[in-house]
C-alpha cells in the first residue's frame, strides 16, 4: 500500500479542527438505503413498538426521586 492510497489529514484554515481526505474507493455522494421498503413496513403506533416491560419501566421511579 503506497502513501497515495491512504487518507490524509488536511488543515482547515480558521478552524481548530482538521478533516480527512476521502478513503480510497469511496465517494462523497450519498447512497440510497439498502431497503427503502423497510420504513414502510415498520410499525408506527406506540403499542406496536412497546415490549412486555415498557409499562412497568414507565411506572418505576429510581429511589432518589
Amino acid at each position: 500500500m503506497s502513501s497515495n492510497d491512504r487518507q490524509r489529514i488536511e488543515r482547515v484554515r480558521g478552524s481548530r479542527r482538521a478533516k480527512l481526505t476521502p478513503a480510497p474507493g469511496t465517494s462523497a455522494e450519498p447512497v440510497p438505503g439498502d431497503d427503502e421498503d423497510a420504513d414502510a413496513a415498520a410499525p408506527t403506533a406506540a403499542s406496536e413498538l412497546s415490549g412486555p416491560n415498557d409499562e412497568r419501566l414507565r411506572r418505576d421511579v429510581p429511589p432518589h426521586y
